[in-house]
């Protein structure tokens, strides 16, 4: 079968959750790292850089040769058959330390730190731009909530994942003390508050930028590096650029703050901030404007299914289990928020390239009593509607309660036969009504024809309409 999306021409988390967990203070522990061969380091513009690595998955995190350890949450995605590579660095640099205010607490402070890279092999297959995410650490360890391998491995961007908080970095040091004895992002301890983790974000970013051929992208050159952090990522991102980046040199082209908090300042680096309908709580909001673009998802939740089923196994080989949560409805927006994130980050590399503006999008609808506008099968009303949402087969929300995250994961219950019956009386009506949102979607720039290829392959091959 063609691809219906072809002629519409081209285009390009699930986060964990809100607020950082913070275990005991310590100083970083003596490294015991041993190695039968030496990794090279080399001085960049963001600090010196130790790497690739040696070791990968399957391998023993307590192992006490390096080569016999691998990164924590190594992908399982399979990187090869895009041509990608995942290679782990170490970056040790000076860092100065500020206060959520943006006053300066320290300077010059030794730092060592771990960032983590997917990359194209061949440079013929980068796109030129390297996505830098603040790893989140709501659970308490690194999380790469914002990793997309489908989105970013076809568009051939390079992916980056900085290890900037004490929380994932002291967990690190316990996971594989061989691999990751020698980080420290505290100053030995002086600083437990990650007042160093933002100017260890823009370091890495600065490593990033360097095009030499042992830079932590193997050589690749970077034309536009953008930020990206969701959640508590994104709130830490938030104090840096309305009150350190003022104080400091630029390091990143654009930002892109996924499910949380954006900054409050107008800056001349770019903002895009992509909201679940769990992030958005009040019909208060800021406007739009020349360097500020906010899209808001119906339907799709904090944290909800691709983000959950993909950190499964990782989970378990990493962690030894994966959570399970008890919650008051059924758990987990199939909404993809996911594939209008992947539509921000092509419009930001436009918008930080050739100054093209995102496209607007209208908000999610409130009633007057401040709770969310929802219509007769209990959907939110407003705001980008994806065909998942538009053409529903389940009533997928970003709302839910129980116990400790279940707030964050949205539900999803998937409608009774009677019900689907009644809203697509033939097959045709149903894969029609999909192709026509899905079209819509991408011609207003929220989709990209990718991601609705794939939602009509997975409707096309879903029993809505059949009559047996």
């Amino acid at each position: 079968m063609s691809n219906p999306w072809r002629r519409l021409g081209t285009l390009t988390l699930a986060a964990a959750t809100s607020a950082a967990l913070v275990p005991a203070v310590g100083a970083a522990a003596p490294s015991t790292t041993t190695t039968s061969s030496p990794v090279p380091t080399v001085s960049t513009a963001g600090g010196e850089v130790t790497g690739p690595l040696p070791g990968t998955v399957p391998g023993d995190p307590l192992a006490d040769e390096l080569a016999d350890t691998y990164p924590f949450f190594s992908t399982p995605d399979p990187l090869a058959a895009r041509g990608y590579v995942e290679e782990e660095f170490l970056l040790s640099g000076a860092a100065d330390g500020y206060a959520p205010d943006g006053e300066r607490v320290a300077t010059d402070v030794d730092y060592t730190t771990r960032v983590v890279v997917r990359r194209p092999a061949d440079e013929r297959r980068f796109n030129g731009t390297a996505l830098v995410e603040w790893q989140n650490v709501s659970a308490g360890y690194d999380l790469d909530a914002l990793w997309d391998f489908d989105a970013m491995t076809r568009a051939g961007y390079a992916w980056v994942g900085v290890s900037a908080q004490r929380v994932g970095v002291d967990h690190l040091r316990e996971w594989s003390p061989t691999r990751y004895g020698d980080l420290d992002v505290t100053g030995g301890g002086e600083y437990p508050a990650d007042e160093l983790s933002y100017d260890i974000f823009a370091e890495a970013g600065r490593a990033v930028a360097d095009p030499g051929p042992d830079s932590v992208l193997g050589g690749l050159d970077a034309r536009t590096v953008l930020a990206l952090g969701a959640s508590q990522s994104a709130g830490r991102m938030s104090v840096y650029y309305d009150h350190i980046l003022p104080r400091t040199e630029p390091v990143f082209d654009g930002y892109n703050f996924a499910v949380g908090t954006a900054p409050s300042r107008e800056g001349e680096a770019p903002v895009f901030t992509v909201l679940s309908e769990t992030d958005v709580r009040s019909p208060r909001r800021p406007a739009d404007n020349e360097r500020f673009r906010r899209w808001e998802v119906a339907g799709a939740a904090h944290s909800g299914y691709r983000g959950q089923r993909y950190r499964e196994p990782i989970s378990e080989r990493d962690l030894g289990a994966a959570p399970e949560f008890d919650c008051d409805e059924p758990p987990f927006s199939r909404t993809p928020l996911h594939h209008v994130l992947a539509a921000a980050n092509h419009h930001l590399v436009r918008w930080v390239e050739d100054g093209t503006p995102p496209p607007t999008a209208e908000p999610l609808e409130f009633t007057d009593d401040g709770t969310k506008r929802r219509d007769e099968l209990g959907l939110a009303e407003g705001g980008i509607r994806l065909s998942q949402h538009a053409v529903p087969t389940a009533r997928n929300t970003g709302h839910n309660t129980g116990e400790t995250f279940c707030v964050l994961f949205g539900t999803h219950e998937p409608f009774t036969d009677d019900t689907l019956d009644t809203l697509y009386p033939t097959r045709g009506s149903y894969l029609r009504a999909v192709k026509a949102v899905d079209r819509h979607n991408v011609r207003a720039g929220y989709l990209l024809p990718a991601d609705a290829w794939n939602n009509w392959r997975d409707a096309r091959d879903s029993d809505v309409g059949r009559r047996w």
